[in-house]
């Protein structure tokens, strides 16, 4: 049974259980941050670590939460920053390109299914500005409202669907120059 978010802060203010409210907290989060983490970091082991760092981030700052914002927003904040920060200090030691990188790591994950059109979606989605990928993942896959993806990602509803609007045309172009 999964527990609100309320029933889990409440939980984990009261003494001695709260590595039982932590432990809630990731059965319940655990796979939808991975997920998100994952689009962004594209490896496996990586898109591990980062939700590791992420939740080690979360238990650290989860007694000093002042709940303006529902602890989901809060925790996406988190893993954002975090896939970010994990980019930004890994761009460098890429060697391959961006898109290649994206294919033989979809290979190797059982949930890609090989098929021509999702791959090369993925390798549009590769080829985009970190901001542009992080609002159409968020937009696209995570089917957040601009309003959700503001609180996270800051930023003005209207600028989060100009970035949109901008990587779906630049993933349209990407997927036509293939015909």
């Amino acid at each position: 049974m999964h527990l609100h978010d309320q029933d889990i802060l409440q939980l984990f203010t009261t003494a001695g259980k709260e590595e039982v409210a932590f432990g809630k907290l990731v059965e319940k989060y655990q796979q939808r941050i991975y997920w998100y983490i994952r689009k962004m970091v594209i490896n496996h082991e990586d898109a591990n670590d980062v939700t590791q760092n992420t939740f080690v981030k979360v238990w650290k700052g989860l007694s000093g939460f002042k709940k303006e914002s529902n602890l989901f927003t809060w925790m996406y904040r988190i893993a954002t920053n975090e896939t970010l920060n994990f980019i930004k200090a890994n761009k460098k030691r890429v060697t391959q390109s961006i898109e290649d990188i994206q294919i033989e790591n979809r290979k190797d994950d059982s949930f890609f299914t090989g098929d021509e059109i999702e791959a090369r979606l993925y390798q549009a989605i590769a080829t985009l500005p970190d901001k542009q990928k992080l609002v159409f993942n968020m937009k696209y896959f995570d089917e957040l409202k601009y309003t959700e993806i503001a609180e996270i990602v800051g930023g003005t509803v209207g600028s989060l669907k100009a970035s949109y609007h901008h990587a779906q045309k630049k993933i349209e172009a990407h997927l036509t120059t293939y015909d």
